[in-house]
């Protein structure tokens, strides 16, 4: 993880606290130097620093494995800190308290230039790290990926990836039947986790990546070999094998609502994560954006390229979590849990995020009963919606 940024000592009270695994309350949390000093229940007292609203509820900031792009910027145009630090900026409203910018395929020089500014950008409070989508992708499952671009990397590409096993808890999308084994090690030894996407490998071929330590599914369903009666493909293995993490974009565009049912009662709340895929209209009135020279325009929260391929999603956390419990019929702790425990297990910060103990970081977001962010807090530093707090007191 980068490093923290501290706030002065803060105690937050909520008449509910979701504290990763329960509801309880009303209680107190205790921040300190950016880390939960204490959490005590009972009637709040009037020395909190923080009062929530009657109706909201205090639970683990969301954590966001794939971003694109947000407050008008692409990862891929403004790989820079200033860049990274408006993509945050546009989702920390939302909820989003820790995210993996998110680099589509692209050429050499651009992967390089993340890499340059990848540990200043680790010190900007929710940024766990990078996710690398491509180029090791496979054609025939592309999506929106330019296809010029796509390739098994060389050793100028590969040098550049392995850097980023040292830049948090960085990420790379691959079609594990496109590149050599001995690639899937190098980068796992590296210290990246990889995950299996835009593909269309045999079960027999995701089987094999698997054994060899592939542990995510990048947006299931979209852009991979699907589930068929005698070959189960990368589908069937991501709802098959508990080993994986499979990440899924909960938009009602990307998958059907009965899909999302199938990926939630076989892969559950502890495997399942949401994502938002998203790109730079988030956080923006725009339209339209470009990318990579193709014009991609937003209609009725849809994400389409000239010739109607889904370009990533105009969605957010927060609607992620309000669209499981509405498509999935997901409880809200389901959601939540979804949406902040799960992804901190499969970056292997579960002992730092996903949950309100001591010791854990102050990632925190508040929701109110309308399932509205009124309030973030990053390693103890905090923000609030003051119009919807004000609207919702008393």
């Amino acid at each position: 993880m980068g490093d923290r940024t501290s706030s002065d000592d803060i105690t937050i009270a909520a008449s509910q606290i979701f504290d990763g695994i329960a509801v309880h309350g009303p209680g107190r949390v205790r921040i300190s130097k950016g880390r939960i000093e204490s959490i005590t229940f009972g009637e709040s007292e009037p020395c909190a620093s923080i009062q929530l609203p009657r109706d909201a509820i205090l639970a683990p900031g969301f954590l966001d494995v794939q971003v694109n792009g947000g407050g008008g910027v692409l990862l891929n145009d403004e790989p820079t800190e200033a860049g990274v630090r408006r993509i945050v900026a546009a989702h920390r409203g939302a909820g989003t308290t820790g995210c993996l910018p998110t680099l589509i395929t692209d050429r050499s020089e651009v992967i390089e230039r993340l890499a340059a500014v990848a540990p200043a950008c680790l010190k900007i409070p929710g940024v766990l790290g990078f996710h690398l989508e491509g180029p090791a992708l496979n054609r025939s499952r592309m999506g929106i990926h330019p296809e010029a671009e796509i390739r098994v990397p060389d050793r100028r590409d590969l040098a550049a990836v392995k850097s980023f096993g040292g830049h948090g808890r960085s990420i790379v999308t691959l079609a594990p039947e496109c590149v050599p084994a001995s690639m899937i090690d190098e980068l796992i030894g590296a210290g990246l986790r990889i995950a299996a996407g835009h593909s269309d490998a045999t079960a027999a071929e995701v089987r094999l990546a698997v054994d060899r330590g592939i542990s995510g599914v990048t947006h299931l369903f979209n852009a991979m070999s699907q589930l068929n009666a005698r070959e189960p493909g990368l589908v069937g293995v991501a709802l098959e094998d508990d080993r994986l993490f499979a990440g899924i974009i909960c938009d009602g565009i990307h998958v059907d609502r009965a899909g999302l049912r199938v990926a939630f009662r076989c892969k559950g709340r502890d495997r399942l994560m949401l994502v938002t895929d998203a790109m730079p209209s988030v956080g923006t009135d725009d339209r339209q954006f470009l990318l990579q020279g193709k014009q991609i325009t937003l209609n009725e929260s849809r994400l389409t390229g000239p010739d109607g391929t889904l370009a990533g999603a105009h969605l957010t956390m927060i609607e992620a979590v309000r669209n499981a419990i509405a498509l999935i019929g997901a409880s809200l702790i389901d959601a939540l849990i979804m949406a902040s425990r799960t992804p901190a297990t499969f970056l292997g910060l579960e002992d730092e995020l996903g949950r309100i103990a001591p010791g854990y970081c102050a990632d925190l977001v508040a929701i109110n009963s309308a399932l509205e962010v009124v309030g973030t807090w990053v390693a103890g530093v905090g923000s609030t919606n003051d119009a919807t707090m004000a609207s919702h007191r008393g």
